[in-house]
């Protein structure tokens, strides 16, 4: 069990090297140079992430899990038509399916307190995508997922939220966990 399992988001100030497996490297980097540097002078941009364990709940959600496994389970990858349509078709179901309550709330809350901290206007922020699995020995996931520039206002947050866990399942992703022996569901953001 991760330390953050059970929980939907962590600001990154919380975050250390240690929670590659919960938050994804680029948000464990993130509050790694935060702990840091501050103490330097060094200002690293705030935020927060979403948990491997919340993006896991909205997949368990609705059963979308079980929908994309079964979709993917009858997908042949070197089919490239066959794999454009399977992935546009999961990737439509996930940035269309709705968040768990819980984690919608909770990503409101933070982007309303990120906001408060700014001085009350609303920010434009980045949200991107932080995989468990990237830069691994045997494998390199970064730069499959997507990134979404000066998204602001909590309900365009919440959009790009489940587009980057839609990203997940572009083709090129998808392609690569199969040749590379990766189960889909061992993969979060």
């Amino acid at each position: 069990m991760n330390r953050h399992d059970g929980r939907y988001v962590v600001p990154l100030e919380d975050l250390r090297m240690t929670d590659i497996e919960s938050v994804g490297g680029k948000n464990a980097s993130l509050g790694e140079m935060i702990s840091q540097l501050s103490a330097s002078q060094v200002r690293v941009p705030g935020g927060f992430a979403t948990t491997a364990w919340a993006f896991r709940e909205f997949l368990g959600y609705q059963d979308l899990a079980a929908r994309i496994a079964d979709e993917l389970g009858r997908l042949n990858v070197d089919d490239v038509a066959a794999l454009a349509e399977c992935g546009r078709r999961i990737r439509g179901w996930v940035a269309e399916a709705p968040l768990p309550p819980g984690l919608e709330r909770e990503i409101r809350e933070h982007y309303a307190r990120m906001i408060a901290d700014s001085g009350g206007a609303d920010i434009p922020v980045a949200v991107r995508s932080s995989a468990t699995a990237e830069d691994l020995p045997d494998a390199s996931f970064a730069g499959q997922q997507e990134t979404f520039l000066n998204v602001t206002g909590s309900d365009a947050v919440l959009d790009r939220v489940r587009h980057v866990f839609a990203s997940l399942y572009n083709d090129r992703a998808i392609s690569y966990r199969v040749h590379k022996g990766f189960a889909h569901a061992e993969v979060a953001l």
